[in-house]
């Protein structure tokens, strides 16, 4: 029986396990009701451990057990202890083979952890603690044990049959089933453990490493999807190129295999040489699938990948230690995304993530730190702050140490690691050991939650020619810790200065701790203190701060910027992020302008410097087309109710839209003029300049919507029509259904009806289909939501239709 009362469990208490398992022989034979896991445990006293004469307890969770044998010997009923949630050995000898016998029961686990079925396929998912539900194990992360597997099913039903590691044997039984073993050389804890079973279908090919070694790449699928394929078996490939370039890092075994599962309950799980994705992570298809999901499913794949080392090789002690291997590894496939496309779009993307998303968890209930002290279910863990955020604190290492020191302490990391279960600490001294530094006060990152605010004041001595920007930083109270009791961060932030003619040069800086020149117009100042003032020497006018350039900190900035200054910064500044970000504190600035007036019954007047600056940005065609994308995407509304204590969700989508109308007809020439220009390919190709100039395109045609204009409705069911790739068909969609004119409603209502025969037999476009209309701004949504959940095709218990 489980405890009444939940139990917490604290990183203070963490100890050694008092038994480790060194070999784990499975023998699997599956059946949808009975599946038989027979499992052989090399167990052995933890010399580290204190506890000499404690029994060995095994996790285990809907097992029925059949038989528990110790060295060959069967151990009566009696000579053993089952709990509902473990198997208590007694006096084992020091060094012994424990082997189990259990059912399971994969048809009828609907958890999707440990064994179970989607459709007809047998998957697993391990993490956090799903192995417990496959047989009795030490289900966790610091038992780091050698895993032999052999799977025996119906060779006709079952025809691919895959585990972790290597294939060592294969061949037929008796009963039209077949086997085959696999073996995995490198210790890895449970979690990682993975099994597929199933009629599939594979593409291949082959990767040679950089020391000469071959590696077979498999990609398997349902037979209907290998079309949908090309895309992650080319990310798999750029991302081990990445690894070994970037990180030195080389694939290790012979064999790397992808499976997509309809029924998945993450993107992905990186289970050693067998990763298991969600089929909305894999799958891609120009037809089917958007730029934004192929952008995805390179970032999946090769986040998956890279944990080969940065949470398989390496992997974590204890689930306090969750955001070693996945903030570490967030980090690493943002730098890959950025080498693949445009680095200033991944990082406006991933501040847009920050801001909308992690920053109201810090603010909510539920904020925590990095790092927590505690916790009391292991699945409420996997958050925003521990992934991105987590990101985030590694990005920062990587700006205060510079990339060769960065390389150098991961070098020493993954070194002094490899084999072994480890911690953040572990992380941060290897960092600290390659670049001399002391790092310890940099560990309130991951000690302490919330956003924090970083206030900046600004003086100008026209005299002496010094310009002083005085830092004054603080943290919010959180439900750990109020925030007169939290400790300063290190925050580096990366900054330059605009003059009246462009960027200035930076000659000198006194008062920053540390101050790394990057170039002779944009340094990085490293602040320490609760406020600090930094003084820039010889600048012979005032100047305009350009502050947290590419997102240095995550941190809520305050500086009293004017719309003058926004704007100069949007048009002069070097920095593509600072350029975004000038442009969306413009619009908000703009939108709660208009909010008050609402709020005060005044007819709302947009300020046309917007306009203007976008008119600008828009007409200049040496810019990246994506960045311009992103500067005319005004802030989400989830990003604007963020800004406010009290939130009305209804004046500030009437402000917000008021804005965006003003832009739509106060531009719509200079819309039409870019529109029309931009090119149409025929032949789609998910690569970066192409993916720039269909996001600038789509975007310049919803504003063109907006205005109403019959010749622009008229263009968007055109493209909807014509369109040879699902981004546009799909943006084309979304303008109709949003539009307010009557001619656009009836378009809406066939092109709705036409995109869903069209695309009723692929479950992941019909759900941007459901997702399309659940997101139409009406008084009627939630009915309209209600509807499409009676809808056939809607499926609750699936994730993707969720």
């Amino acid at each position: 029986m489980k405890d009444a009362e939940p139990k917490v469990i604290r990183l203070k208490d963490y100890q050694v396990p008092d038994f480790v398992i060194d070999k784990t022989h499975l023998h699997v034979v599956l059946h949808p009701t009975r599946t038989r896991v027979s499992s052989d445990l090399s167990v052995r006293r933890n010399p580290e451990s204190k506890n000499r004469e404690t029994p060995l307890i095994l996790d285990g969770q809907e097992i029925d057990l059949q038989s528990v044998s110790i060295d060959g010997r069967q151990l009566d009923a009696d000579c053993y202890q089952v709990e509902s949630e473990c198997l208590i050995l007694h006096g084992l000898p020091d060094e012994c083979v424990v082997s189990i016998v259990g059912l399971v029961s994969p048809q009828t686990n609907t958890s999707l952890e440990g064994l179970y079925k989607s459709n007809r396929m047998y998957c697993t998912q391990c993490e956090a603690e799903g192995f417990r539900k496959i047989t009795y194990f030490l289900d966790r992360p610091d038992v780091l044990s050698v895993f032999t597997t052999t799977i025996v099913a119906d060779k006709t039903e079952y025809p691919v049959l895959l585990s972790n590691g290597n294939l060592i044997k294969s061949g037929e039984l008796d009963d039209n089933t077949h086997f085959v073993t696999w073996h995995d050389p490198f210790p890895k804890p449970a979690y990682l453990f993975a099994l597929v079973g199933g009629d599939l279908s594979v593409i291949e090919e082959e990767f040679v490493t950089q020391s000469g070694k071959p590696v077979s790449l498999k990609i398997f699928v349902e037979s209907k999807d290998l079309d949908k394929c090309d895309h992650a078996m080319k990310s798999l490939i750029n991302a081990m190129r990445w690894d070994e370039s970037v990180y030195g890092r080389e694939y290790d075994l012979d064999i790397f295999m992808i499976v997509a599962v309809d029924d998945f309950n993450m993107g992905a799980m990186e289970n050693k040489g067998l990763n298991i994705f969600n089929t909305s992570c894999v799958l891609a298809n120009p037809r089917t699938t958007t730029d934004t999901g192929f952008q995805r499913v390179e970032a999946v794949v090769a986040h998956e990948y890279f944990h080969n080392w940065s949470g398989n090789r390496v992997t974590c002690r204890d689930w306090f230690q969750l955001s070693l291997k996945e903030g570490f590894t967030v980090f690493r496939d943002a730098e890959f995304s950025a080498d693949m496309g445009s680095r200033t779009v991944k990082r406006i993307q991933d501040a847009i993530v920050m801001r909308t998303q992690q920053y109201a968890e810090d603010s909510g209930p539920l904020s925590h730190p990095v790092q927590p002290a505690t916790f009391i279910e292991i699945s409420n863990f996997y958050t925003l702050t521990v992934y991105e955020k987590g990101a985030e604190v590694v990005r920062m290492i990587h700006t205060l140490l510079g990339p060769k020191d960065f390389r150098r302490g991961s070098d020493l990391y993954f070194e002094k690691n490899d084999g072994r279960a480890a911690t953040i600490d572990d992380f941060v001294s290897a960092m600290e050991t390659v670049s001399g530094r002391n790092l310890t006060q940099f560990l309130n990152w991951y000690h302490q939650a919330g956003t924090p605010i970083l206030n900046v004041s600004e003086n100008y001595d026209s005299e002496r020619h010094e310009y002083r920007l005085t830092f004054t930083q603080s943290c919010p109270d959180t439900p750990e810790a109020k925030s007169h009791d939290k400790a300063p961060y290190v925050i580096p932030v990366t900054m330059g200065l605009i003059g009246s003619e462009g960027v200035l040069p930076i000659h000198s800086v006194i008062g920053a701790q540390n101050i790394q020149r990057l170039s002779k117009t944009n340094v990085v100042l490293e602040l320490t203190d609760a406020q600090q003032t930094v003084v820039f020497e010889n600048i012979e006018q005032k100047p305009i701060p350009s502050l947290l350039r590419g997102y240095s900190a995550p941190v809520k900035l305050e500086f009293d910027y004017g719309k003058d200054d926004l704007l100069s910064l949007m048009t002069q500044d070097e920095d593509g992020f600072n350029r975004w970000d000038a442009c969306q504190q413009l619009a908000v600035n703009i939108i709660k302008e208009i909010e008050a007036a609402l709020k005060n019954d005044v007819d709302p007047i947009v300020d046309n410097r917007l306009s203007k600056a976008l008119e600008e940005l828009v007409s200049d065609q040496s810019l990246d087309p994506a960045m311009v994308g992103l500067m005319l995407a005004l802030p989400t509304e989830n990003y604007l109710a963020g800004l406010e204590d009290q939130v009305d969700i209804d004046l500030i989508h009437r402000a917000r839209k008021i804005v965006k109308n003003h832009l739509a007809f106060s531009l719509k020439e200079t819309f039409a003029k870019r529109y029309e220009s931009l090119p149409s390919y025929l032949e789609y190709e998910a690569n970066a300049v192409q993916i720039a100039v269909r996001s600038l395109k789509n975007i310049c045609l919803s504003y063109l919507v907006d205005t109403g204009d019959a010749k622009w409705i008229d263009e968007a069911n055109r493209q909807f029509n014509d369109a040879v790739n699902m981004t546009d068909q799909l943006a084309a969609l979304s303008c109709l259904v949003h539009s307010k004119e009557q001619e656009a409603k009836v378009l809406s209502e066939s092109a709705l009806e036409s995109f869903y025969q069209q695309w009723s037999q692929e479950a992941l476009v019909v759900n941007q289909w459901f997702s399309v209309q659940a997101m139409i701004p009406s008084e009627d949504s939630l009915i309209r939501v209600q509807k499409l959940m009676q809808h056939s095709a809607f499926n609750i218990n699936n994730r993707n239709r969720r």
